[in-house]
């Protein structure tokens, strides 16, 4: 459970620091920090989930990673609450197009994560 804790604490100061970033560069309301964090983290797991099954990682370091780390740097409940705030603002347009981009992107972006270390792994890196 510490090894939980420790990840998620440094997981949620992640997300914090880029979610905050990206937004800060973006001139509009839709919420591109979180749609970055939840494609980043998607990506990772996906990486690490493929990395994890070849290597002798303790379940510890493991679940420190994926279950702590990425479990506080994405960001579900808060993409959620996003959409619902754009669509109860009229923001029709912009709701769907958050929660099309979340779906899609984070479910290629594990596709991608594991393809890129399948990738890695044949050429013997």
């Amino acid at each position: 459970m510490v090894f939980i804790a420790i990840g998620g604490s440094a997981g949620a100061v992640s997300r914090y620091l880029v979610s905050k970033g990206i937004n800060m560069l973006s001139v509009t309301i839709f919420p591109y920090g979180t749609l970055a964090v939840n494609v980043i983290g998607a990506f990772l797991i996906g990486f690490l989930f493929s990395l994890f099954n070849d290597l002798v990682i303790s379940v510890h370091y493991k679940f420190m990673i994926t279950v702590g780390f990425l479990g506080a740097f994405t960001t579900f409940s808060t993409y959620s609450l996003e959409s619902v705030n754009l669509l109860m603002g009229g923001e029709y347009k912009i709701a769907v197009v958050n929660i099309l981009l979340n779906n899609f992107l984070s479910l290629a972006a594990v596709m991608g994560g594991i393809f890129l270390f399948r990738l890695i792994q044949q050429q013997g890196v």
